[in-house]
């Protein structure tokens, strides 16, 4: 609501691939802003029906779609977003922009597709939308990456993440402040522990962790598991590929880029 923090998601961006993950409020506005134009993209994924996550999901398929002149892209999204869910959701992108990609997939755990030349795995989640879900990217060149989206720690969850390289985590509150269907910071180190990236980044933080100090709880992380872990940041670049490589604002970054907008 204070927009302290940016809630436009993650631009994915690499050869032949240009996703949004997660457009809420702002993607389009900070995308251009930031250089992204959002009628290349050819992908938007959302994980689950909360506004935080989808708000400017049709807007987006109307620029992938080049304005509705063209069927092409795809959206991927679990039943909330598409449907409506038994939990309360109403569907968040309405029918007449469902017909505008060229492809839609409706996502749940154990699912897998492709774009381009990278494969995508949908994972588990538990969270208020009972539909919500995390993606695992896998690259022929350079291994995987995940995103968890917004969930609470449980049994299993971190089998989802086992061996991926990168991991970026949505970590609400900071150590000793839990709040259902979202992560702590403990919960973070008991994930990282588990599954062993080489690079995790903390995303997602509420005022509780924006007040606490991302960078002291994401040292913390460090301090613990002893994978490098950083706070993000709005405009932040990742570089992924035979090296992660955590770039300032405004930098570039290796091919295949993580972009927090």
């Amino acid at each position: 609501m204070t927009q302290k923090r940016r809630t436009a998601g993650i631009r994915v961006v690499g050869e032949g691939l240009n996703i949004h993950l997660d457009p809420g409020p702002g993607a389009l506005v900070y995308s251009i802003s930031e250089g992204f134009d959002p009628q290349r993209l050819n992908a938007i994924l959302v994980s689950h029906c909360h506004p935080d996550h989808y708000t400017d999901a049709e807007v987006l398929i109307e620029a992938m779609t080049h304005g509705t002149t063209k069927k092409r892209g795809i959206l991927a999204a679990p039943r909330s977003v598409l449907r409506g869910s038994d939990a309360g959701h109403s569907r968040a992108i309405s029918d007449y922009h469902q017909q505008m990609p060229e492809q839609v997939i409706e996502v749940s755990a154990g699912l897998s597709f492709q774009t381009g030349d990278t494969g995508i795995s949908v994972t588990e989640a538990k969270h208020t939308d009972p539909d919500a879900v995390g993606f695992r990217f896998h690259t022929a060149k350079y291994g995987d990456f995940a995103y968890t989206s917004d969930t609470e720690y449980f049994n299993g969850l971190t089998k989802c993440y086992a061996g991926v390289r990168l991991l970026i985590l949505c970590v609400m509150r900071p150590e000793g402040k839990p709040w259902k269907g979202h992560m702590t910071t403990n919960d973070a180190i008991r994930i990282i522990e588990e599954s062993h990236p080489e690079q995790a980044i903390l995303t997602h933080l509420g005022m509780r962790m924006l007040l606490e100090n991302p960078e002291k709880e994401a040292k913390l992380v460090e301090e613990k598991t002893g994978v490098p872990t950083t706070a993000a940041i709005d405009g932040m670049r990742l570089g992924f590929g035979e090296t992660i490589v955590v770039n300032e604002r405004g930098k570039n970054g290796q091919q295949g880029l993580n972009k927090f907008l």
